[in-house]
């Protein structure tokens, strides 16, 4: 059997995703932002179009590493958590029925009980629909509002988040299957031999357990993980079901891939149990030019300003206090920023694009696939028949715009060339990804 790609889209509960022009565009939805309708749309526009799932990035907290203060973010609609979508998530899992929905929680600021118990919860009610996005945080803002004066090293907050994730799973297996007897005659309402402690102590994370919450139709939450350094590629290759990646050329794509599934061999997993989603940005037009037009148009929209705080934000380095540089930009960020972000800043730095102050804002935005349905359909599955990649990541450049006109014009033409489903295999997220976590 042919196989077959997957889709997943990138969602924000506020005005930005990725592209800090797009909520600017004529079309783009702003006023909804704290309406429950907005998100029950854009789940049924995604359910429809048969996505795999879609998933939350999340912030605790305002980014103000540039320059020191969050006016940028504020004043141009940078890219702000409004809302915890963890409150969004139950309001789209209530107009879908396979639709999957990821939620991001940082393993460095949440207890693991406390994740372990809101993940299931959500989990059970949607029917075995919820992804986890495990992140280790990378600001000191967060870290502060948690209580934490210091954001712990890379490696000792991996170290920590493979003990969460232990810890959950050791909580998520703390039932075991049909535990419910509902006997009313005899009174008789669960067995209690199915119930266990988990009785987790780690270095970092002890929890007795049990949940007072049973196994989800899928067992627990899809596993999802984004770190693409070697710590990060580690941690992935233990326990991932599905990889966020970072668009790259071809070989470097490839390369990262089979370096992830290599890993997998090595900890004794198939390849086929960890799905890896590339980030796409695609702006879809009727023509090549039409789309070519649309994304000047779209592009021009984004301020200098943000663009860059959206760098310093990224990376943890306040772009906006380094210029030419032939040596690294690390030193700055300290504990903060992420492995891809910091390596953009220090190429910049290095070629004097962050001393270019007459580069358009476009020069800073993610790469862009713009063309036709057709166009657009040649790029992504170069990429995916190329082993570069399981599926994609759909980043929106408007909304509820981007996703609408992917699920539109884009999937229909994946269809008819057998790269996409047209209709949902499983009923469980873990069953229509056909992966297994790293336990």
């Amino acid at each position: 059997m042919k196989k077959k790609m997957h889709l997943f889209a990138y969602l924000k509960t506020g005005p930005t995703s990725l592209h800090p022009g797009g909520w600017r565009h004529p079309e783009a939805t702003v006023q909804d932002i704290f309406s429950p309708s907005r998100y029950q749309s854009i789940a049924q526009t995604l359910e429809d179009a048969c996505f795999d799932g879609c998933f939350f990035a999340d912030l605790q907290g305002l980014y103000d590493v540039h320059g020191g203060s969050f006016e940028s973010y504020i004043k141009y609609g940078g890219q702000i958590s409004y809302l915890d979508p963890m409150t969004v998530l139950p309001i789209m899992a209530a107009t879908t029925r396979h639709l999957g929905l990821g939620a991001t929680l940082s393993t460095t600021l949440l207890p693991a009980y406390q994740i372990a118990r809101s993940l299931l919860s959500l989990d059970l009610l949607s029917g075995g629909r919820v992804a986890w996005n495990i992140v280790t945080s990378a600001t000191t803002l967060e870290a502060q509002n948690f209580g934490i004066d210091v954001l712990p090293d890379k490696n000792q907050r991996y170290d920590m988040a493979d003990e969460v994730v232990e810890a959950c799973m050791a909580l998520w297996n703390s039932w075991d299957r049909d535990p419910f007897e509902m006997d009313k005659e005899n009174g008789i309402f669960a067995d209690p031999d199915k119930v266990h402690y988990a009785n987790y102590r780690g270095r970092f994370i002890k929890t007795r357990g049990p949940l007072s919450i049973p196994r989800s139709s899928q067992d627990h939450p899809v596993l999802m993980q984004a770190g693409s350094s070697p710590r990060g590629v580690e941690f992935g290759a233990r326990w991932a079901e599905l990889i966020f990646a970072i668009p790259a050329a071809k070989d470097i794509a490839r390369k990262n891939y089979d370096t992830l599934k290599a890993a997998m061999v090595a900890r004794g997993r198939a390849p086929e149990d960890c799905a890896v989603a590339m980030q796409a940005t695609c702006i879809v037009g009727e023509t090549d030019s039409i789309a070519r037009e649309k994304a000047a148009f779209v592009n021009q929209l984004a301020r200098h300003e943000l663009t860059r705080a959206t760098l310093s934000a990224n990376s943890g380095i306040d772009v906006s206090r380094i210029g030419s540089t032939t040596g690294p930009v690390e030193g700055p960020a300290g504990n903060q920023g992420m492995h891809a972000a910091i390596n953009e800043v220090s190429q910049m730095a290095r070629s004097g694009m962050l001393m270019d102050n007459t580069k358009q804002p476009s020069a800073y935005l993610p790469k862009q696939i713009v063309g036709s349905p057709t166009t657009v359909a040649d790029a992504l599955e170069d990429l995916f028949v190329s082993g570069c990649c399981d599926g994609f990541v759909l980043t929106p450049v408007t909304f509820p715009g981007s996703h609408e006109a992917f699920a539109r014009s884009v999937v229909p033409e994946l269809q008819r060339r057998g790269l996409f489903r047209t209709r949902y295999e499983g009923t469980t997220l873990r069953e229509n990804l056909g992966t297994r976590p790293g336990w």
